[in-house]
């Protein structure tokens, strides 16, 4: 444990924020070092321990200013920045970057933060036998709180930490991304300005031509201008908050929405973070991001990719990805907002939050926004545009009711005629059929019962826990897979041009309405197959199919009432 955080010395310098010239930063820890009577151990490597003399031959400025550029927008843990520092280029070992962002810290360019920090001001019940260190007390602990992710006391666990020698407090909930102790270092660098370090504005279309220019519907295009309005702070939303709601259909086609609304924030000298539930998301917008603005950087960042570190004006990233920034873009897109893992996890929706600048933007993407967004929506407490209808004009499937047993009945057995008659139907027509079920233990048993009733049809079933699910999922699109059997793993992000929809078990209550509508929106997808067929199949009608329903009507109402589906 390094000296200087052992007595003190850290929370007296950052907490306090005190600001002070080299000699005197120096002049000052000879007398607090006299006082402590401690001596300064080299070997621990910290800059603290350095003569005056020294530190001042050391001192380059040009490094300094390079690592705290780099540093813009980043909110890494000590264990990350020997990483992070080689992948710039910048060649210093612990003991120099530690100095600069310590001396950073003092001239504001650079917070460094404790991993997690006590609650201050309240403290809670735990019990009167809790003993130990970590902020323990007779009959009461001080809450924690994890500064990266927004964790309390019921996701932190305490542990004897090598480091301290104490019960240490760690966070639990990003474990994943790096373990964050109460005595363990936050390194954040500050972003000073509204604009992406000092880039430049660029000339840009200000939302005049966005359906010329980006090739857009006139659904497609009205809600891009609504996002405009909103992100150059018209009267019509600028007084409303910071965020804005995109309430597109299945199939709208939500990324070539995003096109100008990223075009505006670049335009401005600004830089844009698009945040999503799935890494093979971010794979498939890449090269669509990239061919759209050839001169940006755009950077993808999901486990394992190689653009770890790297920095750019467009971040195409995954959610846990967020925990790495914190205030460092002007324009936050979240795509999917209602979809796992964001869907439920505080965390995620905190970091979310914390990568947004002062004074920036968010932009929610999602086709099932979860009730309370309706809500606010509805109350015009929340800035939104809905595009009700896909790029075909056609209207979206509704889905039809089979009335058959439960799945648990004739799964391994036979298959009621309604629906065997029904999946011949759409067999007969050449469609690709999807059949969700909800349950992996299901899907094995269906998959041979259907395979005894349509011998010359190719069906597979895969899950979450199939190895193969990317190659067979290749295969259905390629349609070598007439038949799919699945969960919700595939409700989205699959794309086939003609196909059908059966879910098993609608009436279930792992499928709410939002899933349900994600589920039905496989079908009538392309402009060759524009209706497409949705059957709920299930013993009794549950409220949400009839949401489900409900809804999905009520945007094939509003897209005819505005003359956008074909006659």
């Amino acid at each position: 444990m390094e000296w200087w955080w052992r007595h003190g010395v850290r929370r007296i310098w950052i907490r306090n924020r005190v600001k002070m010239s080299l000699g005197q930063a120096f002049e000052w820890r000879e007398k607090y070092m006299e006082n402590q009577r401690l001596a300064p151990n080299e070997d621990e490597g910290e800059w603290l321990s350095c003569g005056t003399g020294e530190l001042l031959r050391r001192w380059d400025q040009r490094k300094y200013l390079r690592l705290v550029e780099a540093l813009k927008g980043r909110c890494l843990l000590r264990e990350e920045m020997e990483p992070f520092i080689l992948s710039r280029g910048l060649e210093m070992e612990e003991k120099e970057w530690l100095y600069y962002v310590q001396w950073g810290a003092l001239e504001g360019d650079v917070k460094l933060l404790q991993g997690v920090e006590r609650v201050v001001g309240r403290r809670l019940f735990a019990g009167a036998f809790n003993l130990g260190g970590g902020g323990y007390g007779r009959g009461r602990k001080t809450p924690y709180r994890c500064i990266r992710c927004g964790s309390g006391e019921e996701r932190l666990h305490r542990t004897l930490c090598p480091h301290c020698g104490t019960e240490c407090p760690y966070c639990e909930a990003c474990l994943t991304m790096g373990r964050v102790r109460f005595c363990g270092l936050l390194v954040q660098g500050v972003v000073r300005g509204c604009t992406d370090g000092g880039r430049v504005p660029r000339s840009y279309s200000g939302g005049a031509d966005v359906k010329a220019k980006w090739g857009l519907s006139a659904a497609q295009a009205e809600a891009a201008r609504e996002a405009l309005k909103f992100l150059q702070g018209g009267e019509k939303f600028g007084a409303g908050g910071n965020s804005f709601l995109l309430w597109a259909v299945t199939g709208a086609g939500k990324t070539e929405m995003m096109f100008p609304l990223i075009d505006d924030a670049l335009g401005r000298g600004g830089n844009v973070l698009i945040a999503t539930p799935r890494k093979d998301v971010v794979l498939e917008l890449e090269p669509r991001l990239k061919a759209a603005f050839p001169e940006e950087r755009i950077v993808t960042l999901y486990g394992g990719s190689r653009d770890r570190w790297e920095s750019g004006s467009v971040i195409l990233a995954t959610t846990h990805q967020l925990f790495r920034f914190r205030e460092a873009f002007n324009l936050v897109v979240v795509d999917e907002i209602d979809a796992f893992p964001f869907h439920g996890d505080e965390q995620l929706l905190y970091a979310a939050r914390a990568v947004c600048r002062p004074g920036g933007k968010f932009v929610l993407l999602s086709a099932t926004p979860p009730k309370a967004l309706r809500d606010l929506a509805r109350r015009g407490k929340l800035a939104h545009a809905k595009v009700c209808v896909r790029f075909h004009r056609h209207p979206l499937p509704v889905p039809r009711r089979i009335r058959i047993p439960a799945l648990r009945r004739f799964a391994g057995n036979g298959l009621p005629d309604a629906l065997r008659n029904a999946l011949h139907r759409s067999l007969t027509r050449g469609a690709q059929v999807f059949v969700f079920v909800p349950h992996i233990g299901s899907i094995p048993p269906l998959v041979r019962t259907l395979r005894f009733a349509f011998p010359d049809v190719t069906v597979e079933g895969t899950s979450s826990r199939d190895e193969e699910r990317s190659g067979k999922v290749e295969r259905f699109r390629g349609k070598e897979i007439r038949v799919i059997i699945t969960t919700t793993i595939l409700e989205r992000g699959v794309t086939v041009p003609k196909t059908d929809v059966f879910i098993l078990d609608a009436d279930t209550p792992l499928f709410d309405d939002a899933s349900l509508i994600q589920m039905a929106g496989r079908a009538g997808r392309k402009l060759e197959d524009p209706q497409g067929n949705v059957y709920f199949c299930a013993p009794e009608w549950t409220r949400p199919q009839r949401d489900a329903v409900r809804q999905i009507c009520a945007m094939n109402s509003l897209a005819r009432k505005k003359g956008y589906l074909v006659s």
